[in-house]
């Protein structure tokens, strides 16, 4: 036990990093990232398929109320971000939450969260890159250019969209599934158009991190405009056609309906940590990575609730059931179509910006991965001549390619959520093991609040707002939902933990953390958590047969 829990040395990595050598590997990543490139970054990660897509199904479960919850989506990822940005003033090398989780708790959890971050960038990626598809086919057709349906779904998702309307009883005649061609029985059914962009960001992020950002810099500041101006004319339309009644009721299923869209939203929401994979390539990580990550989830926070409030108030809440493109439709249904056209193209390079971001992120925690000895030493390989690493980017960005052809997003979407919370769990916790450090100037450093009475304080009222809820759950107990288990689960984490605080006087900020990031990891679908458990247990086989015996750490005597 005490092998597999094994610590990195903070002093040996901070050692190494200020004498300019990383985290011991042969060729060094090009410093060129500043403060704007890695907000830049941030927005490029977080505006993205979420705005675009995800933001219609929440709007249609919580109404204009769905508001409430990218604020308290938005409170989380700050806690996280806060925790995030502690970790990047002290351990300033790549690998994001894997670097620290191994400082923080040892090696067999490092590689947990290594794992469960491939959830997060490799798959989330899956995601967003189906979302590009749909909007750029969309282009396409309005450009009187038709690609054969069955070179533009995945081959899962044409094939439920067949099961479903079977079950239903619904005319199945011009379904992808019937019309496809088949060789050796089997249907020809793929996602091209999201193949192919996964491979031209592939590319891009091999050439190297320089041209990276400005790639991203560029497709950031064309999508800020563009909402920009989506928020500006959205609510002059809305004030002047007199379409307020569209937000009333703000509420229509209570904050019931809300957190019905948790994995959509926080799908949102994923990516503004990925830049704290990018530690090596900033000019002064501990001061500029801090600032970029708040920065640009501010900024992200902003655009959210406003679009939110923009597109329930041109267009009534319940009319975005089944909407994969919202933004666009609004604008469709008032008749302004060549302003939905041109969102549409505002949407792919939006969810371009993001593969960018999410494709220079995955092979940087293998890298990291493989400089410990748990993968292979070419996932760690640097390419001499472009700074990257070269191997992890091409296999990565193959193994996203490949999924993207034949799965549906839906599961992906909430994999990628839970994945992502998991990691988030465990970085506002590590700080909490983290030594304490006299405030040095120029290093960010949370500001510590004793949560010893605050905390309970806060259970207490939750346990209050949720008694009806905690009052079934117990009565039925044998008869209800994994839902209900998973949040009496909670209860019971939240319990353990509060009394941690009160005991070891806990700093409030990553606690809060911890607690938030673990509700909404529970009203993720429990179907979800099945597959979820399937891929860490995946994940550990590996480990216990490779990563502990190839392990540096293991050839150190302890």
């Amino acid at each position: 036990m005490s092998s597999i829990f094994r610590r990195k040395s903070l002093e040996k990595i901070i050692m190494d990093a200020e004498a300019g050598l990383g985290d011991s590997h042969e060729h060094k990543l090009r410093k060129v990232l500043g403060v704007r490139d890695l907000t830049f970054m941030g927005i490029a990660a977080v505006i993205g398929a979420g705005i675009f897509s995800t933001i219609g199904t929440a709007a249609f479960h919580g109404g204009p109320g769905v508001i409430f919850l990218f604020l308290i989506t938005a409170v989380t990822c700050g806690f996280t971000a806060l925790c995030y940005a502690e970790f990047a003033s002290r351990v300033p090398v790549a690998g994001s939450a894997y670097t620290y989780s191994y400082v923080s708790f040892g090696e067999v959890i490092a590689w947990i969260i290594g794992w469960a971050l491939i959830l997060e960038y490799a798959i989330g990626n899956v995601v967003v890159a189906i979302s590009w598809s749909a909007y750029f086919n969309n282009i396409l057709r309005n450009m009187g250019i038709h690609l054969p349906d069955w070179l533009a779904i995945g081959y899962q998702t044409a094939k439920m969209s067949y099961q479903t309307a079977l079950e239903a009883h619904k005319p199945v005649a011009g379904l992808v599934w019937l019309n496809a061609p088949e060789f050796a029985g089997i249907k020809f059914i793929i996602n091209l158009p999201g193949f192919i962009i996964v491979m031209l960001i592939t590319a891009l992020a091999y050439v190297g991190i320089n041209e990276s950002r400005k790639s991203a810099n560029f497709m950031v500041g064309l999508k800020l405009v563009v909402l920009a101006f989506i928020a500006v004319f959205g609510f002059w339309l809305i004030f002047s056609t007199g379409t307020t009644g569209n937000w009333k009721p703000f509420l229509p299923e209570g904050m019931g309906g809300v957190m019905q869209s948790v994995s959509s939203v926080f799908f949102a929401y994923i990516g503004f940590d990925a830049i704290s994979t990018t530690a090596e390539e900033c000019r002064m990580p501990q001061r500029d990575l801090p600032k970029g990550m708040m920065y640009s989830l501010l900024i992200c926070t902003v655009i959210y609730v406003v679009t939110a409030l923009v597109i329930t108030g041109l267009v009534n809440y319940k009319e975005f059931e089944f909407v994969a493109d919202p933004l666009a439709y609004v604008f469709d249904k008032i008749n302004m179509h060549k302003i939905g056209f041109i969102i549409s193209i505002s949407a792919v390079v939006a969810s371009t910006s993001v593969l960018l971001v999410f494709q220079i992120g995955q092979p940087r925690i293998w890298m990291s991965m493989s400089r410990d000895g748990l993968l292979p030493p070419a996932f760690g390989r640097i390419s001499p001549r472009f700074k990257t690493p070269g191997f992890s980017t091409i296999i990565s960005g193959l193994f996203v390619a490949l999924t993207v052809l034949v799965v549906d997003d839906k599961l992906m979407t909430d994999l990628t959520s839970i994945g992502t919370l998991f990691a988030f769990v465990l970085v506002c916790g590590g700080v909490l093991y983290l030594p304490k450090l006299i405030r040095v100037p120029g290093k960010f450093s949370i500001p510590y609040l004793n949560g010893k009475y605050l905390i309970p304080l806060c259970l207490a009222v939750f346990i209050v707002v949720s008694r009806h809820r905690i009052g079934n759950a117990c009565i039925n107990l044998k008869a209800e939902s994994y839902q209900e288990i998973l949040f009496l689960l909670f209860l019971v984490a939240a319990f353990i933990i509060t009394v941690l605080t009160f005991i070891r006087n806990y700093s409030i900020i990553p606690v809060l953390g911890v607690l938030f990031c673990l509700y909404l990891m529970i009203e993720i679908p429990a179907k979800s958590w099945l597959v979820f458990f399937g891929w860490m247990s995946l994940g550990l086989s590996i480990y216990m047969l490779y990563g502990r015996r190839k392990s540096k750490l293991a050839k150190v005597p302890s």
